[in-house]
């Protein structure tokens, strides 16, 4: 699972697998040596109110084909690769948080220490060595399914063509994310509306109403 052009990463989530044991997230922050106080993956939930049952919902980076954290950038220091990955250059980034608070999933912090922009990439070094993220790997009932959408033999490929998959997305802006899970996944209700720079411009495709 080199990275390289031909592919397009993308990761199905089956929601009813999740049993909220955070070995996903420990995982991450072991391999990714995120700083205590972050992370750069998460599992929400809906508390289970008014006798229903909770449901458990991981998440992480997008990894969106339409990302508004590239488009809040102004020194071109976090960009969205061939194969789908968005990036960090940590050499480039200048700490304006711009980038934080542009994504409407809250999936990016700045790091307390370098005081550059920090997030999940799928692990991009585990899959230059053909190995899965971390996340993945590390589920117990693997929850999590990682692969190539341009291998039309992929699970991943296979899931989408088969299954019922919803995105999450903001109600304001549709950023397209290459995490799909399965339906009937909660909550849907928490991604929130990018706050961009006054000089960043975005197609009108990209909201969802008027601006």
């Amino acid at each position: 699972m080199s990275a390289g052009a031909s592919k397009r990463y993308a990761i199905v989530i089956d929601t009813s697998k999740c049993f909220d044991c955070k070995a996903c997230m420990i995982a991450c922050k072991v391999e990714n040596a995120v700083p205590e106080g972050f992370w750069r993956n998460w599992v929400r939930h809906t508390g289970g109110l008014n006798g229903r049952r909770t449901h458990y919902q991981p998440g992480q980076c997008m990894q969106c084909d339409e990302p508004s954290c590239v488009a809040a950038c102004p020194v071109g220091a976090t960009w969205r690769r061939k194969d789908g990955l968005v990036v960090i250059d940590q050499t480039r980034c200048i700490g304006c948080g711009n980038c934080v608070t542009a994504c409407p999933y809250a999936a990016r912090y700045r790091h307390p220490e370098t005081r550059t922009a920090d997030k999940c990439d799928f692990c991009a070094h585990r899959l230059k060595r053909g190995e899965e993220p971390a996340c993945v790997e590390t589920c117990p009932t693997k929850a999590r399914v990682f692969g190539d959408l341009n291998d039309p033999q992929s699970r991943v490929s296979e899931l989408i063509k088969l299954e019922k998959l919803v995105q999450v997305v903001s109600p304001v802006v549709d950023t397209k994310p290459a995490i799909y899970y399965s339906a009937g996944t909660l909550p849907l209700d928490w991604p929130v509306e990018p706050s961009l720079p006054g000089n960043v411009y975005m197609s009108r495709a990209f909201w969802k109403t008027t601006k």
